[in-house]
């Protein structure tokens, strides 16, 4: 067996397994095992990984509408109330002059959302397709979206923190709009795809190609 060989031979291959609690290695020899250190129950790999994801990532994909679609920020002053989503918000802070608060806003709670859920759905379809195709660039992929999912909450922060500063300076009533809710559940939904996702299954299709 040459070295191009033994580089696409999992370790659930060779009978070891890491704990998804602790990361300890273990070397198994029995059904049902247990972590040696945490005692957390042992699998090859997450049960029922593909359709938790799916699940997640479909229930983002619906809130993401009413997320953007309904106002994350309602402002009344003098009488008046203005109600903004996050688009008209990105759209007020460039008229006024404020791109760059604008830019941040944009990536953060527009571009990164639709990225990770574009990223993680193109993983799940391709491990369900059985794809080899450059799975160390995919298994790339997914710890961006890791990466990735902390920056979508600057929108909910700084919706947070107007809030805050406006009431303790009585200049006017802000309050957190019904899109924040949803917008915020997308945040959580694509968080808990992307742990439900096991990026092992990647591996598993390109040694299946190579044995």
């Amino acid at each position: 067996m040459n070295d191009q060989t033994n580089a696409w031979i999992t370790a659930a291959a060779v009978g070891l397994i890491n704990c998804h609690n602790c990361g300890l290695l273990h070397k198994v020899a029995q059904a049902h095992a247990c972590c040696h250190r945490c005692g957390t129950p042992l699998h090859l790999r997450k049960p029922d990984s593909l359709s938790r994801t799916w699940a997640y990532l479909l229930a983002a994909y619906v809130l993401y509408i009413p997320a953007n679609v309904l106002p994350i920020m309602v402002t009344t002053s003098l009488g008046s109330t203005q109600s903004d989503t996050i688009l008209s918000g990105v759209s007020y802070l460039l008229v006024t002059g404020s791109w760059l608060v604008a830019l941040v806003i944009f990536i953060a709670s527009v571009f990164v959302p639709v990225l990770k859920l574009v990223i993680l759905t193109y993983l799940v379809i391709s491990v369900q397709m059985r794809s080899t195709w450059h799975p160390r660039e995919r298994t790339r992929l997914y710890r961006l979206a890791e990466v990735m999912g902390r920056w979508s909450m600057v929108d909910i922060y700084v919706v947070t923190l107007m809030v805050a500063l406006v009431k303790i300076q009585g200049l006017a009533d802000i309050d957190a709009g019904s899109g924040a809710v949803a917008f915020g559940a997308v945040v959580v939904l694509t968080m808990l795809a992307a742990m439900s996702f096991d990026p092992r299954l990647i591996w598993d299709n390109a040694e299946k190609n190579h044995e």
